[in-house]
């Protein structure tokens, strides 16, 4: 019988790496990271840099000023005007008469259905201004309506009495001898108005906040008088055709000013745009901007106050949305303690280690500079970091010096970079900002659209 063989060794096979499952255990962790990072971060809506203009515009309340005085009736009795409302007139015009007994007075009216006195002149005159006002027509300012109403039957009829006046020369002249009637010149040229308000003795020294901010405004329409007593107001004379508007504007409006000597200004009624000069007077400690005109009073003869914007600029830069603004604090650090780097331009710092005297070069992120300073984040140095000046014993230690950055987050790369803004201009919403700035953002790139809620390096999730 053969023996059997006892001695059979085991072969020990050794530990095979899977290369396949190492890569595949990777990403699955990547993918779990992922997911995890997704569900438990916040997106960060972003928003695209674009190019913009933001237009430095104020709307104020307007306080319109003239020279003007309220003529009063020297007699009592039926009245006719005969001076279109906002015309102008000489001292040899006949404004109005008064009739004491009303007979010839009843006639003046009477010859007012007769159409057959208004000129073509007249037509053409009416028909303009009804083209002009239906233009400029806003809804808002409904009671416009009325005013121009008034204004339009107003001219009508003073044209229609001026004829009338001429055709009953005869029976005014006896009139006149038995001292029943009166007509009336002004005391110099002017322009005539048929309106008060109380306003005719205010100027532009003793105007009060209370007449500014008046919001009562009530105007008197003396047009659609029959009758007049003694010493009743008739009418207004205008007697110079320059003028001015009162606004009152912020601290910050009037010193940007100060350098200037005219504005330019829109009227918001009928967007009519002039340049004016103008001059800053203070009244009780409130800033107002007296502007200085020299026509298109009759224009706006019918307003005491009207909207006035200042337009004082057009900025045009990159636009973006002001919530994406934030601030950061960095280390500045003197501008003689940076070198270039041996093998490039690159800008560097040699820091002592703080565990012998040896020292390492370091190539901080520059993010802005001004004069004196460079800044720099705590990415790459830190706080109480001591850097040595080359060729010199001079040492600087970081921390000493730091400043506050405004400036928005750019997530190009799908992580938070911090990159600085100049401000040109801004409203409630956005701001101008310079372009091609250095360390700044450039058109299309993309920022963080709240940038309060993001710090430097965060990976965004969009």
């Amino acid at each position: 019988m053969s023996k059997n063989n006892n001695n059979v060794v085991k072969y020990r096979r050794g530990f095979n790496l899977n290369i396949g499952f190492i890569v595949f255990f990777v990403i699955i962790i990547y993918v779990i990271f992922h997911i995890f990072t997704y569900f438990t971060s916040k997106p960060v809506a972003e928003y695209e840099v674009q190019q913009g203009t933001i237009a430095t515009n104020n709307i104020y309340k307007g306080l319109i000023i003239r020279d003007e005085s309220v003529v009063y009736a020297e007699e009592s009795g039926s009245l006719n005007y005969y001076a279109a409302n906002g015309s102008k007139i000489s001292s040899k015009d006949v404004v109005y008469s008064v009739d004491t007994d009303g007979s010839v007075s009843s006639q003046i009216t009477g010859a007012q259905s007769d159409a057959s006195a208004i000129t073509d002149e007249t037509t053409d005159g009416i028909i303009s201004d009804i083209n002009n006002f239906s233009s400029s027509y806003d809804g808002q300012n409904f009671s416009k309506v009325y005013t121009f109403k008034n204004n339009l039957s107003s001219t009508l009829t003073q044209v229609l009495s001026q004829s009338a006046l001429t055709n009953l020369s005869d029976t005014i002249s006896s009139a006149e001898a038995n001292n029943t009637f009166y007509t009336f010149n002004p005391a110099s040229a002017g322009i005539v108005y048929y309106g008060i308000d109380g306003y005719e003795d205010v100027t532009t020294d003793n105007f009060t906040l209370d007449q500014y901010n008046n919001t009562n405004y009530e105007e008197t329409d003396l047009s659609q008088n029959t009758s007049i007593n003694q010493l009743d107001p008739v009418y207004k004379l205008i007697t110079s055709e320059n003028w001015n508007i009162l606004i009152n504007v912020s601290d910050k409006v009037a010193e940007s000013l100060n350098d200037k000597s005219v504005v330019k200004i829109r009227f918001c009624d009928d967007d009519y745009t002039t340049t004016v000069s103008f001059d800053i007077t203070k009244k009780d400690d409130q800033y107002f901007l007296k502007l200085n005109l020299k026509n298109s009073l009759i224009r706006y003869i019918n307003e005491r106050f009207t909207n006035i914007e200042l337009v004082l600029s057009s900025d045009t830069g990159l636009k973006i949305p002001n919530s994406a603004i934030t601030t950061k604090e960095f280390f500045t650090i003197p501008k003689q303690f940076f070198t270039e780097s041996g093998d490039s331009s690159d800008l560097c710092v040699m820091v002592r280690d703080k565990s012998s005297d040896s020292v390492k070069i370091v190539k901080p992120t520059i993010f802005s500079e001004n004069d004196d300073y460079y800044f720099v984040d705590d990415e790459d140095l830190s706080e109480g970091d001591t850097i040595v000046m080359t060729d010199s014993s001079s040492t600087y230690r970081v921390g000493t010096d730091k400043d506050k950055l405004t400036g928005v987050y750019n997530i190009n790369k799908g992580y938070a970079v911090f990159k600085q803004i100049k401000v040109l201009s801004e409203n409630d919403d956005y701001s101008i900002v310079e372009p091609k700035t250095s360390f700044g953002i450039a058109l299309y790139d993309h920022i963080a659209l709240d940038g309060s809620t993001v710090v430097e390096n965060q990976t965004i999730m969009k």
